[in-house]
């Protein structure tokens, strides 16, 4: 089952065919574990890892990190407010973190007005939310081990006199 999923992780167009090859299983063997890992909420979507500079959309688009600091709530901690946060369209990913702050939020917009009108008016004004601290992303070099810029470097080797 780890084996299917690492090749399903390094490229989710894999054949059922390929796996099976690859992995000395059967072909129903291999639908029956992708089929389990699916059920079993383990695979959640397969997607394409798409270039934000070469996609036309994408590039056009502001994206922020938000810090959050929040006061938690009894009984329910961090996530009832991590609930209510990442139900906002702009939110891409939310994690609870350790250290300054309690929250990162990831949110797109579509300039920078749209961003800084959701920190003011939907994340700041949230119960519980003590502070926020919002760093937009400039470029993005590397991000889930794949590399976004091309090596455009000189390879030819430097004469030193």
């Amino acid at each position: 089952m780890d084996e299917i999923l690492d090749l399903l992780r390094q490229n989710a167009r894999l054949s059922v065919e390929d796996i099976a090859a690859m992995t000395k299983k059967t072909t129903d063997e291999v639908k029956q574990i992708i089929k389990k890992l699916e059920d079993d909420g383990v695979i959640l979507k397969y997607a394409a890892i798409v270039n934000p500079e070469k996609d036309k959309v994408a590039k056009d688009k502001v994206v922020a990190e938000i810090q959050i600091q929040v006061q938690p709530q009894r009984e329910h901690g961090f996530d009832a407010i991590a609930d209510r946060i990442y139900r906002f369209p702009q939110v891409k990913s939310l994690y609870l973190m350790s250290g300054g702050y309690d929250l990162k939020v990831l949110i797109e917009g579509d300039n920078l007005k749209d961003v800084a009108l959701f920190v003011s008016e939907k994340l700041s004004t949230l119960e519980g939310v003590r502070s926020t601290k919002t760093n937009f992303v400039l470029k993005t070099y590397k991000e889930n081990d794949i590399v976004y810029v091309e090596d455009e470097r000189d390879r030819r080797e430097s004469v030193q006199s």
